[in-house]
């Protein structure tokens, strides 16, 4: 909302001064109709020798109140071109112009956005959520009205799309395409701002994902009753993560392996039922795996209950509204998928 209001405004001012000129140049027209009578074409004429200054001969007699508009309108001819140009070269040098091209840019690659992941605040938190939607080429949009924030997403000029405003404002997150969005991820300092704008968003898209960030623990139950499906909250993790590096270095390194820079070829991918193709469907784990094989091996199963089942026996028959979870690199994970 804030870029198309900016967008409005860049408009107006770009276009001001061929108003102005449109306006003398209708006025000329009509002032030679009304005043002398002038036949449309010869009014248009007229105008137009006067305003360019070009000096021709008149196609018709002036009297006296004919000789005044046109020193009239030789006047305000010349104060409009001088204000034309002052305008343009002002709206150049100024870095508007390119200014207006950026923003209508940007609405235009917002508008293109569907089933995307808006996110909410580029501090820490939102820069990691990010960069990890990036690697893995989750269309997404980023939503932060700290000027000095949107500046960085700006400097690093990493093709992040970047929309300036106030992500508790309905409208803001309207322009950043809420309600065709797939997830919001909100990762503000403030719980309550969290809570505001899951409400808000909520109420915007009924189907929406919402990932919430919480700093106190007595948030986490305001937070999913205001429609968070999933409350993180980072200092818990990081606490947790230190403490069990102690007591399970090698588990808790491979899995820093598998989300770090070096892992970025690992991936893990949730295969729903009703992404299996008819034949595969209510068959047993043995088979579903087993079909054209690609190096792919599940570590999981999701049933419909939400329960999860780790390393699941063959002989589970995958039924309606489970997940088989997959470990694999993203170009066996994609040829998998490719498959079904």
């Amino acid at each position: 909302m804030v870029q198309s209001i900016c967008l409005t405004k860049a408009t107006y001012k770009l276009l001001q001064p061929f108003i102005v000129l449109h306006v003398i140049v209708v006025s000329g027209i009509l002032g030679y109709m009304i005043i002398e009578g002038a036949s449309f074409f010869d009014a248009v004429y007229m105008t137009t020798i006067t305003i360019t200054t070009v000096g021709y001969s008149e196609t018709f007699p002036l009297d006296t109140a004919g000789r005044a508009f046109t020193m009239y309108l030789l006047i305000a001819g010349w104060l409009t071109y001088a204000f034309v140009i002052t305008r343009i070269t002002q709206f150049v040098v100024s870095g508007e112009l390119n200014q207006y091209f950026k923003i209508r840019k940007l609405m235009k690659d917002i508008s293109r956005l569907q089933q995307h992941v808006i996110v909410c605040g580029y501090g820490r938190n939102g820069n990691q959520a990010a960069n990890i939607l990036k690697a893995h080429n989750v269309p997404f949009i980023v939503v932060e009205k700290d000027e000095h924030l949107v500046q960085q997403v700006d400097d690093e000029d990493q093709g992040i799309i970047r929309l300036a405003g106030d992500a508790t404002d309905d409208d803001v997150l309207k322009a950043a395409g809420v309600e065709r969005a797939r997830a919001l991820i909100t990762t503000l300092p403030v719980d309550a701002q969290n809570v505001f704008i899951v409400l808000s968003a909520r109420s915007l898209n009924p189907q929406l994902k919402i990932i919430s960030r919480a700093s106190e623990s007595t948030s986490v139950a305001k937070l999913k009753k205001a429609g968070a499906d999933n409350v993180i909250m980072p200092d818990f993790i990081g606490g947790t993560h230190m403490a069990t590096l102690i007591s399970k270095p090698d588990v808790v390194e491979f899995i820093d392996f598998l989300s770090g820079e070096q892992g970025q070829s690992i991936h893990m991918e949730s295969v729903s039922f009703d992404d299996l193709p008819v034949n595969l469907k209510d068959k047993s784990l043995h088979d579903v795996m087993g079909w054209k094989k690609t190096g792919v091996n599940c570590i999981g199963i999701k049933d419909q209950d939400g329960n999860f089942l780790i390393n699941p026996p063959e002989d589970t028959y995958i039924t309606p509204g489970m997940r088989v979870i997959v470990l694999g690199t993203i170009e066996q994970i994609r040829e998998m998928k490719g498959n079904l």
